[in-house]
């Protein structure tokens, strides 16, 4: 993955904005500034991931507990 257009579409799949994909383009400090953007967005994304697991976990118990009060 080296063209700038292969790296440009895989920070898109990952669901990386505009403003972020040009400001791992830019970064001067090279491989090590890349990875640490890299790194923050894995952990934004880890943590939007947690949240909605949470999420599906209070909607798993409300529907059991229906299910368990119904005769």
């Amino acid at each position: 993955m080296d063209s700038q257009i292969d790296i440009r579409q895989n920070l898109q799949d990952a669901g990386c904005d505009k403003q972020f994909i040009q400001n791992f383009l830019q970064q001067t400090t090279g491989c090590s500034g890349q990875m640490r953007l890299l790194s923050q967005h894995r952990t934004c994304l880890l943590e939007q991931l947690h949240k909605c697991q949470k999420e599906i976990d209070c909607l798993d118990f409300l529907v059991y507990s229906l299910k368990k009060q119904q005769p």
